[in-house]
């Protein structure tokens, strides 16, 4: 059974520093033998990811991990109501990263959204 790996990416494909700012969600199916193979693109809907209906097109579409740069903890609690395993601190080529979580190269860093509070425009939920 494959497993679906979702990760927020840019339109170059590399791994989004922010749940909640991505331009989409590049998908990965993995297989029993720990194959990779990209999956498809979800489209980020207008608005924060913890604050729009992203989480449920994700867990439609069959995600149960998502790997991410950073994210509040929110949209971690979120995620993880629906069934989606969250891990942060990834980065660079998503297509690499993914690969290296399969492989065991890497786990959650545990780092919050508390980390991006001084970027423009950015808002936690916690803290409107």
């Amino acid at each position: 059974m494959n497993i679906i790996i979702a990760v927020p990416t840019r339109t170059n494909r590399t791994v989004d520093d922010h749940f909640g700012h991505c331009a989409q969600f590049t998908l990965f199916s993995v297989s029993d033998e720990k194959a990779v193979q990209e999956a498809g693109i979800v489209f980020s809907p207008p608005g924060c990811g913890c604050k729009s209906n992203i989480v449920s097109i994700l867990r439609q579409k069959g995600v149960s991990i998502l790997l991410a740069g950073n994210m509040g903890e929110g949209a971690v609690s979120v995620l993880q109501g629906h069934g989606i395993e969250v891990h942060r601190g990834c980065s660079g080529d998503a297509g690499k990263a993914v690969e290296a979580f399969v492989a065991g190269e890497w786990k959650d860093s545990g780092v919050g959204c508390s980390a991006h509070h001084s970027e423009a425009g950015h808002q936690c939920p916690s803290h409107q």
